[in-house]
């Protein structure tokens, strides 16, 4: 028994010092991949497309707005309350559908960057196992990186080409 104690302590140290990690820093890899220019490019699209449609929105409630302040001397109380009514549906109208715009962009955008993200993630994998790292961490916000970690981020670069 004692032996097999003295064993696992002489090889503990061993199995520590076996162990290799490194740091890769995923947004220098997406900003690279040619994926991310046309993601980008079509979601901006949209975006505009988008920011057209208020805006012709927008147009027709202030041109309303503005005929309804002009006739409102002369209408009576119950075409008044017809009128603010309807500028009232109009803008809910605007502000839904800049709702509505902004959850579609984001589910697109969702859609369009989910098959990148797991083809990173596959590469960083695959150096992961290549190199036998034990852990490969993500470089956003490091405290400290010591000399014994490796930049992974070339290694993934070089996989995904």
């Amino acid at each position: 028994m004692k032996k097999l104690v003295l064993m696992l302590m002489l090889f503990a140290p061993t199995a520590m010092f076996a162990q290799k990690f490194g740091h890769v820093d995923t947004q220098a890899i997406m900003q690279s991949l040619p994926e991310i220019s046309k993601i980008n490019g079509e979601l901006e699209a949209k975006a505009k497309q988008f920011e057209n449609e208020l805006q012709e929105m927008q147009k027709e409630l202030q041109r309303k707005s503005q005929e309804y302040d002009e006739k409102k001397s002369t209408m009576n109380a119950t075409k008044q309350q017809e009128v603010e009514a309807e500028l009232q549906t109009l803008y809910q109208k605007i502000s839904q559908t800049y709702q509505d715009n902004q959850q579609a962009l984001q589910k697109e955008q969702q859609e369009k960057m989910q098959p990148v993200i797991e083809k990173v993630r596959k590469a960083i994998e695959t150096v992961g196992k290549e190199g036998n790292y034990t852990y490969i961490f993500e470089n956003t916000a490091p405290i400290y990186i010591g000399t014994s970690s490796k930049d992974v981020t070339d290694d993934v670069k070089a996989k995904l080409k």
